[in-house]
């Protein structure tokens, strides 16, 4: 991924840091932020009981939250450290079941405006296979009591 600019160190540190320690979603889902730089992020998933549904294949919002979350993280090494940022729309396709190994969910950001930034997510399976794609609108509010990074 060298076209995508690195994030400032103390930053990205940060970053991986709250999302491993902090973050109780990711937590319960057990998704793993593997890396991350300016407009570009994956996010991993591993296969758990818990992400089962009856049908004993992952529950499709086991794989969205893991779609949706890396264009977040990708998107936060765009926006200012008084921007909060949170989805409005995401549309998903589903390809193939995960029903075991891990996920990885990868996200681009192909544009960012002021207001607005649209993100691109593939979600591959351990073995490389794409098994969703996915587009995610989201909003960027200004707010000065934004949590700073």
């Amino acid at each position: 991924m060298t076209e995508y600019e690195e994030l400032d160190a103390t930053f990205k540190k940060m970053l991986m840091d709250t999302m491993r320690d902090r973050a109780p979603f990711w937590s319960l889902l057990g998704m793993e932020l593997t890396d991350a730089r300016k407009g570009w992020a994956t996010v991993r998933l591993p296969f758990a009981e818990k992400l089962l549904q009856p049908l004993g294949v992952a529950h499709g919002g086991a794989i969205f939250s893991a779609a949706d979350s890396a264009v977040a993280m990708a998107l936060l090494g765009l926006v200012e450290r008084d921007e909060v940022i949170t989805t409005v729309e995401m549309k998903i396709n589903y390809l193939m079941p995960f029903s075991g190994g891990e996920i990885t969910a990868e996200a681009v950001i192909v544009h960012k405006g002021s207001r607005t930034a649209l993100g691109d997510v593939t979600v591959r399976n351990g073995q490389g296979a794409m098994i969703a794609k996915a587009v995610a609108t989201y909003m960027i509010i200004r707010n000065d009591k934004a949590p700073r990074w």
